[in-house]
C-alpha cells in the first residue's frame, strides 16, 4: 500500500454510521455486465466514505470483513449483515492484513516495521520485527499459505511518523516467514518495488506484483516456502490483489483489472475514486467483492467466490 499525504482529510464520522449508495456516475451497468464474472444486474455499492485511506482488506471464517484506515491508525469490521463497525484502534498503523487458521488477524504493522498477530479479544503478538537485526523497510501486504507460514511484502514508503528517513535494508524484498519460527527468509531480492501478494488455496502458486515496475509475476511455491520458476504474468503492477475460485487475479490500481489464469485481461471494473488500494472476497457466501478505495469502500455481488 502506498499512500499519498496530501490526500484531503476527509472528517471522521462515528462508529457504526451506515452510508449506502449505488454510485451512478463512471460506472453503468452495461460495463460491467459485460464481465462474466460479476453477478447479472449487480451495481457497485458504496459502503461508507468517511476515511482517509483504506487498506488491507481480510474476511474471516464466517465472511465479515476487516480493513485499516491505515492513516488513522484504525482498524474496521464490516460484518456479513452489513453493519460497519470500529474493531480496533491503535493497531501499530496496520496495513495488509490476512486471517490465519486460529482465527488470529495477521498485520503488517508499519509503524514498527513489524508483523502482528491479533486475536478476536485485540490481544496483540509481536511475530517479526527485524531481519538479521535490521529494521524491515515496511511491510506492507500478506498472505498466509496451508501450512500457516506467511508471505509478505516489504517496500520502503517515507512515512510521516517515522523518525527514520532512509531504509537500514540494502534492498526491497519478498519474505516468508515459517509457521511457528521467528527468522524470515528472503524468497525474491530482484523486484525493484513488491507490493501486493496472494497465493491460490492450494498452495501451489503465489503471484507477486512488482509496483514499482509495473509488472506481476507468477511463482511455483516449493514444499520448504522457498519460491521457483519466476515468471512474467501481466506487465501491469497492483497495490493489493486477490483471486477467486477459478483462478482469476484481480489487480488493483486504477480500478481493479481482472485477468484470467492465462493471463488474459477479463474485464476493469471502473471505481470512483482516485486509487483503489485493495480487494478480497467475503460475505456468507464468499461471493461479495470488497474494494478498498483511498476515502471508501465498495461492494460488488460476484458470480465467483474467493479462492485464496
Amino acid at each position: 500500500m502506498k499512500f499519498n499525504k496530501h490526500i484531503k482529510e476527509i472528517v471522521f464520522a462515528g462508529i457504526g454510521v451506515l452510508f449506502f449508495s449505488v454510485i451512478a456516475s463512471g460506472q453503468q451497468n452495461g460495463s460491467l455486465d459485460s464481465i462474466k464474472l460479476v453477478k447479472p444486474g449487480a451495481q457497485l455499492v458504496q459502503v461508507a466514505k468517511q476515511f482517509t485511506f483504506t487498506e488491507g482488506p481480510a474476511a474471516d471464517k464466517m465472511g465479515n470483513i476487516y480493513f485499516t484506515d491505515q492513516p488513522n491508525d484504525k482498524i474496521w469490521k464490516y460484518d456479513i449483515d452489513g453493519k460497519l463497525s470500529l474493531f480496533m484502534d491503535k493497531t501499530g498503523r496496520a496495513n495488509g492484513m490476512y486471517f490465519d487458521k486460529n482465527g488470529r488477524l495477521i498485520t503488517c504493522a508499519d509503524e514498527q516495521n513489524e508483523l502482528w498477530a491479533i486475536t478476536p479479544k485485540k490481544e496483540v503478538t509481536v511475530l517479526l520485527n527485524n531481519f538479521e537485526g535490521k529494521k524491515l523497510n515496511g511491510p506492507n501486504d500478506l498472505w498466509i499459505d496451508n501450512k500457516g507460514g506467511i508471505y509478505f511484502t516489504d517496500p520502503y514508503y517515507q512515512r510521516d511518523y517515522w523518525q527514520r528517513k532512509k531504509p537500514e535494508m540494502k534492498g526491497q524484498y519478498v519474505y516468508y516467514l515459517p509457521n511457528g519460527k521467528s527468522k524470515a527468509i528472503i524468497v525474491d531480492s530482484l523486484l525493484v518495488q513488491p507490493n501486493g501478494i496472494v497465493g491460490k488455496a492450494d498452495g501451489s502458486i503465489l503471484y507477486v506484483a512488482d509496483i514499482g515496475d509495473n509488472k506481476t509475476y507468477k511463482y511455483h511455491i516449493n514444499a520448504d516456502g522457498s519460491l521457483t520458476n519466476r515468471q512474467l504474468f501481466v506487465p501491469q503492477g497492483s497495490d493489493g490483489m486477490t483471486i477467486d475460485q477459478e483462478g482469476n487475479l484481480y489487480l488493483t490500481g486504477i480500478g481493479v483489472t481482472i485477468y484470467n489464469s492465462s493471463a488474459i485481461k477479463v474485464g476493469n471494473i471502473a471505481v470512483p475514486s482516485g486509487w483503489v488500494s485493495n480487494v478480497c472476497f467475503g460475505g456468507r457466501d464468499r461471493a461479495t467483492l470488497f474494494i478498498t478505495a483511498s476515502e471508501s469502500v465498495y461492494t460488488l455481488k460476484m458470480m465467483v467466490k474467493g479462492g485464496d
